[in-house]
Protein backbone atom coordinates (compact mmCIF):
# COMPACT_ATOMS: atom_id res chain seq x y z
CA UNK A 1 0.00 0.00 0.00
CA UNK A 2 1.52 3.59 -0.89
CA UNK A 3 0.19 6.37 1.58
CA UNK A 4 -0.35 9.72 -0.31
CA UNK A 5 -0.56 12.79 1.57
CA UNK A 6 -2.51 15.16 -0.80
CA UNK A 7 -1.56 18.99 0.55
CA UNK A 8 -4.07 21.52 -1.31
CA UNK A 9 -6.19 24.68 0.15
CA UNK A 10 -9.02 23.52 -2.36
CA UNK A 11 -11.58 21.13 -0.99
CA UNK A 12 -12.63 20.87 -4.77
CA UNK A 13 -8.77 19.64 -5.61
CA UNK A 14 -8.26 17.42 -2.98
CA UNK A 15 -11.93 15.72 -3.57
CA UNK A 16 -10.78 15.42 -7.35
CA UNK A 17 -7.31 13.93 -6.45
CA UNK A 18 -8.55 11.92 -3.69
CA UNK A 19 -10.54 9.76 -5.79
CA UNK A 20 -8.00 9.40 -8.18
CA UNK A 21 -5.90 7.80 -5.87
CA UNK A 22 -9.20 6.05 -4.53
CA UNK A 23 -9.79 3.74 -7.46
CA UNK A 24 -6.52 2.44 -7.29
CA UNK A 25 -5.85 -0.66 -5.48
CA UNK A 26 -2.57 0.18 -4.04
CA UNK A 27 -3.26 3.56 -2.76
CA UNK A 28 -4.31 5.07 0.74
CA UNK A 29 -4.75 8.40 1.18
CA UNK A 30 -5.01 11.00 4.21
CA UNK A 31 -4.97 15.01 3.35
CA UNK A 32 -3.98 18.53 4.84
CA UNK A 33 -5.98 22.45 3.70
CA UNK A 34 -2.28 23.94 4.13
CA UNK A 35 1.69 23.52 4.78
CA UNK A 36 1.24 23.75 8.66
CA UNK A 37 -1.68 21.50 8.68
CA UNK A 38 0.87 18.99 6.20
CA UNK A 39 3.99 19.54 8.65
CA UNK A 40 2.06 18.30 11.07
CA UNK A 41 0.40 15.62 9.69
CA UNK A 42 4.04 13.88 8.37
CA UNK A 43 5.48 14.66 11.53
CA UNK A 44 3.38 12.43 13.29
CA UNK A 45 3.21 9.52 10.34
CA UNK A 46 5.64 10.37 7.13
CA UNK A 47 3.64 9.08 4.12
CA UNK A 48 5.12 7.19 1.77
CA UNK A 49 4.69 10.43 -1.34
CA UNK A 50 3.28 13.60 -0.79
CA UNK A 51 1.65 15.81 -3.24
CA UNK A 52 2.26 19.19 -2.54
CA UNK A 53 0.31 22.40 -3.97
CA UNK A 54 2.47 25.70 -4.73
CA UNK A 55 0.36 28.18 -4.00
CA UNK A 56 -1.37 27.64 -0.45
CA UNK A 57 -2.44 30.26 2.52
CA UNK A 58 -0.58 30.55 6.03
CA UNK A 59 2.20 28.46 4.50
CA UNK A 60 2.57 28.23 0.84
CA UNK A 61 4.16 24.86 -0.82
CA UNK A 62 7.92 26.62 -1.19
CA UNK A 63 8.00 27.08 2.19
CA UNK A 64 6.88 23.64 3.29
CA UNK A 65 8.43 21.94 1.14
CA UNK A 66 11.96 23.32 2.16
CA UNK A 67 10.78 22.09 5.75
CA UNK A 68 9.71 18.69 5.02
CA UNK A 69 13.36 18.29 3.06
CA UNK A 70 15.14 19.42 6.25
CA UNK A 71 12.56 18.04 9.53
CA UNK A 72 10.99 14.74 7.46
CA UNK A 73 12.71 13.72 3.90
CA UNK A 74 10.27 11.99 2.08
CA UNK A 75 9.77 12.11 -2.07
CA UNK A 76 7.14 15.20 -2.48
CA UNK A 77 5.70 15.59 -5.87
CA UNK A 78 4.53 19.70 -6.62
CA UNK A 79 1.23 20.00 -8.22
CA UNK A 80 1.88 23.33 -10.29
CA UNK A 81 0.18 25.65 -12.12
CA UNK A 82 0.87 25.76 -15.82
CA UNK A 83 1.84 29.75 -16.20
CA UNK A 84 5.53 31.23 -15.67
CA UNK A 85 5.17 32.17 -12.21
CA UNK A 86 4.28 28.33 -11.86
CA UNK A 87 7.28 27.22 -13.94
CA UNK A 88 9.69 29.02 -11.83
CA UNK A 89 8.29 28.40 -8.81
CA UNK A 90 8.40 24.42 -9.92
CA UNK A 91 11.97 24.90 -10.96
CA UNK A 92 12.75 26.31 -7.13
CA UNK A 93 11.17 23.35 -5.88
CA UNK A 94 12.72 20.73 -7.55
CA UNK A 95 15.89 22.51 -6.24
CA UNK A 96 15.16 22.12 -2.93
CA UNK A 97 14.67 18.63 -3.02
CA UNK A 98 11.25 17.65 -4.79
CA UNK A 99 11.21 14.45 -7.14
CA UNK A 100 8.77 15.66 -9.88
CA UNK A 101 5.90 17.80 -10.86
CA UNK A 102 2.64 17.33 -12.51
CA UNK A 103 0.86 20.40 -14.53
CA UNK A 104 -2.43 21.00 -13.01
CA UNK A 105 -5.04 21.38 -15.91
CA UNK A 106 -6.18 24.85 -16.61
CA UNK A 107 -9.59 26.25 -16.78
CA UNK A 108 -11.79 23.69 -14.30
CA UNK A 109 -9.70 21.53 -12.97
CA UNK A 110 -13.26 19.37 -12.23
CA UNK A 111 -13.73 19.18 -15.79
CA UNK A 112 -9.96 18.03 -16.71
CA UNK A 113 -9.02 16.04 -13.74
CA UNK A 114 -9.36 13.22 -16.19
CA UNK A 115 -5.97 14.31 -18.25
CA UNK A 116 -3.96 14.65 -15.13
CA UNK A 117 -4.93 11.57 -13.39
CA UNK A 118 -2.72 9.10 -15.47
CA UNK A 119 0.43 10.70 -15.20
CA UNK A 120 -0.37 11.91 -11.52
CA UNK A 121 -0.71 8.40 -10.44
CA UNK A 122 2.38 6.85 -12.38
CA UNK A 123 4.68 9.91 -11.26
CA UNK A 124 3.09 9.11 -7.29
CA UNK A 125 3.57 5.27 -7.92
CA UNK A 126 7.25 5.92 -9.33
CA UNK A 127 8.20 8.34 -7.02
CA UNK A 128 7.06 5.55 -3.94
CA UNK A 129 10.30 3.86 -4.84
CA UNK A 130 12.00 6.68 -4.51
CA UNK A 131 14.98 6.76 -1.78
CA UNK A 132 16.21 9.87 -0.98
CA UNK A 133 19.66 10.31 -0.99
CA UNK A 134 21.41 10.96 2.40
CA UNK A 135 23.30 13.71 1.50
CA UNK A 136 20.53 15.61 0.06
CA UNK A 137 20.83 18.73 2.03
CA UNK A 138 22.73 16.62 4.40
CA UNK A 139 24.07 20.39 5.92
CA UNK A 140 21.36 22.27 6.33
CA UNK A 141 19.39 19.14 7.86
CA UNK A 142 22.52 18.72 10.73
CA UNK A 143 22.32 23.02 11.25
CA UNK A 144 18.46 22.45 12.02
CA UNK A 145 19.09 19.45 14.95
CA UNK A 146 21.88 21.79 16.73
CA UNK A 147 20.07 24.90 16.44
CA UNK A 148 16.15 24.10 15.41
CA UNK A 149 16.08 26.72 12.43
CA UNK A 150 17.70 26.85 8.98
CA UNK A 151 18.68 29.42 6.69
CA UNK A 152 17.00 29.45 3.34
CA UNK A 153 18.47 27.64 0.01
CA UNK A 154 20.40 30.67 -1.85
CA UNK A 155 21.25 30.54 -5.36
CA UNK A 156 24.98 30.11 -6.55
CA UNK A 157 25.54 33.51 -8.83
CA UNK A 158 29.00 33.06 -10.36
CA UNK A 159 30.62 35.96 -12.42
CA UNK A 160 29.79 35.06 -15.70
CA UNK A 161 32.05 34.77 -18.39
CA UNK A 162 32.13 34.47 -21.92
CA UNK A 163 35.25 33.06 -23.74
CA UNK A 164 35.98 32.05 -27.19
CA UNK A 165 36.20 28.62 -28.01
CA UNK A 166 37.02 25.72 -30.23
CA UNK A 167 36.86 22.37 -31.26
CA UNK A 168 34.74 19.82 -33.39
CA UNK A 169 32.07 17.78 -31.80
CA UNK A 170 29.20 18.39 -29.68
CA UNK A 171 27.66 16.46 -26.23
CA UNK A 172 24.79 14.91 -26.57
CA UNK A 173 22.39 15.26 -22.88
CA UNK A 174 19.45 13.21 -22.41
CA UNK A 175 17.46 13.49 -18.63
CA UNK A 176 13.69 13.27 -17.25
CA UNK A 177 12.80 12.58 -13.38
CA UNK A 178 15.29 15.16 -11.20
CA UNK A 179 16.93 16.62 -14.45
CA UNK A 180 16.92 20.53 -13.41
CA UNK A 181 19.00 20.00 -10.50
CA UNK A 182 20.79 17.17 -12.26
CA UNK A 183 21.81 20.15 -15.09
CA UNK A 184 22.88 22.75 -12.88
CA UNK A 185 25.25 20.11 -11.57
CA UNK A 186 26.43 19.39 -15.14
CA UNK A 187 26.44 22.71 -16.18
CA UNK A 188 27.97 24.47 -13.89
CA UNK A 189 30.95 22.66 -13.58
CA UNK A 190 31.64 23.99 -17.08
CA UNK A 191 33.71 26.75 -18.23
CA UNK A 192 33.00 29.53 -20.49
CA UNK A 193 35.43 27.96 -22.47
CA UNK A 194 34.30 24.59 -23.25
CA UNK A 195 35.01 23.83 -26.61
CA UNK A 196 31.38 21.74 -27.55
CA UNK A 197 28.29 22.78 -27.73
CA UNK A 198 25.94 21.08 -25.67
CA UNK A 199 22.64 19.74 -26.76
CA UNK A 200 20.11 18.96 -23.81
CA UNK A 201 16.74 17.01 -24.07
CA UNK A 202 15.05 17.66 -20.63
CA UNK A 203 11.61 15.83 -20.77
CA UNK A 204 9.34 18.73 -19.71
CA UNK A 205 6.37 20.91 -20.96
CA UNK A 206 6.94 23.72 -22.96
CA UNK A 207 5.93 26.18 -20.21
CA UNK A 208 9.10 25.05 -18.34
CA UNK A 209 11.73 25.31 -20.43
CA UNK A 210 12.55 28.43 -21.11
CA UNK A 211 12.03 29.42 -17.07
CA UNK A 212 14.59 26.60 -16.74
CA UNK A 213 17.11 27.45 -19.96
CA UNK A 214 17.27 31.33 -18.20
CA UNK A 215 17.51 29.67 -14.69
CA UNK A 216 20.51 27.69 -15.79
CA UNK A 217 22.29 30.58 -18.06
CA UNK A 218 22.24 32.74 -14.77
CA UNK A 219 23.80 30.17 -12.87
CA UNK A 220 26.80 28.98 -15.17
CA UNK A 221 29.50 30.19 -16.91
CA UNK A 222 28.69 28.47 -20.49
CA UNK A 223 25.34 30.35 -22.13
CA UNK A 224 22.58 28.44 -21.90
CA UNK A 225 19.44 29.16 -24.12
CA UNK A 226 16.25 27.60 -25.32
CA UNK A 227 15.75 25.89 -28.41
CA UNK A 228 12.58 27.40 -30.34
CA UNK A 229 13.85 28.11 -33.79
CA UNK A 230 17.22 26.93 -35.88
CA UNK A 231 19.64 28.03 -33.76
CA UNK A 232 23.64 27.81 -34.87
CA UNK A 233 25.39 25.89 -32.65
CA UNK A 234 28.26 27.35 -30.90
CA UNK A 235 31.01 26.43 -28.66
CA UNK A 236 30.54 26.98 -24.75
CA UNK A 237 26.82 27.15 -25.12
CA UNK A 238 24.41 25.16 -24.17
CA UNK A 239 21.10 24.39 -25.92
CA UNK A 240 18.03 23.28 -24.24
CA UNK A 241 15.06 21.39 -26.19
CA UNK A 242 11.83 23.34 -25.97
CA UNK A 243 9.38 21.19 -24.20
CA UNK A 244 6.31 19.23 -26.35
CA UNK A 245 8.69 18.87 -28.94
CA UNK A 246 11.84 17.18 -29.96
CA UNK A 247 15.41 18.92 -30.39
CA UNK A 248 17.31 17.94 -33.29
CA UNK A 249 20.30 18.55 -35.30
CA UNK A 250 20.38 19.59 -38.61
CA UNK A 251 22.51 21.13 -41.71
CA UNK A 252 21.84 24.70 -42.60
CA UNK A 253 23.86 26.49 -45.08
CA UNK A 254 26.90 24.61 -44.44
CA UNK A 255 26.74 24.73 -40.78
CA UNK A 256 25.35 22.88 -38.06
CA UNK A 257 21.49 24.23 -36.74
CA UNK A 258 19.67 22.79 -33.47
CA UNK A 259 16.09 22.97 -33.91
CA UNK A 260 12.67 22.49 -32.43
CA UNK A 261 10.69 19.67 -34.15
CA UNK A 262 7.30 18.81 -33.96
CA UNK A 263 6.85 15.55 -32.01
CA UNK A 264 6.54 12.17 -33.14
CA UNK A 265 4.34 9.09 -32.06
CA UNK A 266 7.85 7.36 -32.93
CA UNK A 267 9.46 8.70 -29.80
CA UNK A 268 7.05 8.61 -26.46
CA UNK A 269 8.76 11.52 -24.80
CA UNK A 270 9.63 14.24 -25.61
CA UNK A 271 12.03 16.36 -25.74
CA UNK A 272 13.40 13.13 -26.87
CA UNK A 273 17.40 12.14 -26.03
CA UNK A 274 16.58 8.99 -28.51
CA UNK A 275 15.46 11.26 -31.41
CA UNK A 276 18.26 13.65 -30.82
CA UNK A 277 21.47 11.12 -30.40
CA UNK A 278 19.95 9.82 -33.66
CA UNK A 279 19.48 13.16 -35.61
CA UNK A 280 23.21 14.17 -34.52
CA UNK A 281 24.62 11.03 -36.24
CA UNK A 282 22.99 12.01 -39.62
CA UNK A 283 25.15 14.93 -39.70
CA UNK A 284 28.28 14.04 -37.54
CA UNK A 285 30.59 11.08 -37.18
CA UNK A 286 30.14 9.18 -34.09
CA UNK A 287 33.69 10.08 -32.74
CA UNK A 288 32.64 13.70 -32.90
CA UNK A 289 29.59 13.03 -30.54
CA UNK A 290 29.95 12.41 -26.60
CA UNK A 291 26.31 10.64 -25.36
CA UNK A 292 25.18 11.60 -21.67
CA UNK A 293 22.51 10.19 -20.19
CA UNK A 294 21.56 11.15 -16.52
CA UNK A 295 18.67 11.04 -13.82
CA UNK A 296 15.04 9.86 -15.37
CA UNK A 297 12.35 7.51 -15.97
CA UNK A 298 12.07 5.27 -18.76
CA UNK A 299 14.43 4.54 -21.40
CA UNK A 300 14.64 7.17 -23.52
CA UNK A 301 18.16 7.83 -24.52
CA UNK A 302 19.60 4.45 -23.76
CA UNK A 303 19.04 2.51 -27.82
CA UNK A 304 20.53 5.17 -29.76
CA UNK A 305 23.54 6.22 -27.07
CA UNK A 306 24.07 2.54 -27.47
CA UNK A 307 24.53 2.53 -31.07
CA UNK A 308 26.24 5.68 -30.74
CA UNK A 309 29.05 3.88 -28.84
CA UNK A 310 28.96 0.99 -31.18
CA UNK A 311 29.67 3.47 -33.76
CA UNK A 312 32.79 4.54 -32.01
CA UNK A 313 31.16 8.00 -30.22
CA UNK A 314 31.78 7.62 -26.43
CA UNK A 315 28.79 7.61 -23.57
CA UNK A 316 28.62 8.74 -19.88
CA UNK A 317 25.51 7.11 -17.51
CA UNK A 318 24.80 8.78 -14.36
CA UNK A 319 25.40 6.52 -11.74
CA UNK A 320 23.26 4.70 -9.31
CA UNK A 321 24.42 6.41 -6.37
CA UNK A 322 23.29 9.66 -7.61
CA UNK A 323 20.28 9.32 -9.90
CA UNK A 324 17.17 10.15 -8.51
CA UNK A 325 15.35 7.12 -10.91
CA UNK A 326 18.43 5.70 -12.42
CA UNK A 327 15.77 4.49 -15.17
CA UNK A 328 17.24 6.00 -18.44
CA UNK A 329 21.09 6.04 -17.28
CA UNK A 330 20.34 2.40 -15.84
CA UNK A 331 19.15 1.24 -19.37
CA UNK A 332 21.99 2.43 -21.25
CA UNK A 333 24.42 0.13 -17.93
CA UNK A 334 22.59 -2.50 -19.04
CA UNK A 335 22.51 -2.46 -22.53
CA UNK A 336 26.47 -2.27 -22.23
CA UNK A 337 26.75 0.97 -23.91
CA UNK A 338 28.08 3.29 -21.02
CA UNK A 339 32.05 3.56 -21.33
CA UNK A 340 32.21 5.71 -18.07
CA UNK A 341 29.37 5.04 -15.37
CA UNK A 342 30.10 8.41 -12.95
CA UNK A 343 28.43 10.18 -9.76
CA UNK A 344 26.59 13.28 -10.99
CA UNK A 345 29.38 15.56 -9.27
CA UNK A 346 31.86 13.89 -11.46
CA UNK A 347 30.29 13.92 -14.66
CA UNK A 348 31.45 17.72 -15.80
CA UNK A 349 35.01 16.89 -14.88
CA UNK A 350 34.35 13.35 -17.09
CA UNK A 351 33.25 15.39 -20.20
CA UNK A 352 36.65 17.59 -19.81
CA UNK A 353 38.83 14.69 -19.74
CA UNK A 354 37.16 13.34 -22.97
CA UNK A 355 36.81 16.58 -24.71
CA UNK A 356 40.20 17.99 -26.27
Amino acid sequence: MINVLVVDDSALVRKLIGKVFAEQPDFGVSFARNGKEALASIAASVPDVVTLDVHMPEMDGLACLDRIMIEHPCPVIMVSSMTAEGANATLEALRLGAVDFVAKPTGAVSLRIDEMAPELVQKVRQAAGVRLKRSLRLRDRVRHRMSGNVQPVAFRTPKVTRAAATGDGMVLVGVSTGGPPALEALLAGLPASFPWPILVAQHMPETFTGPLARRLDGLCEVKVTEVRKPTVLEPGCAYIGRGDADIIVSRRGGGLVAMAAPSTVDYPWHPSADRLVRSALNHMAASQLIGVLMTGMGNDGAEAMTLLQAKGGRTIAESEETAIVWGMPGELVKAGGADFVVPLPGIAAQLQKLVP
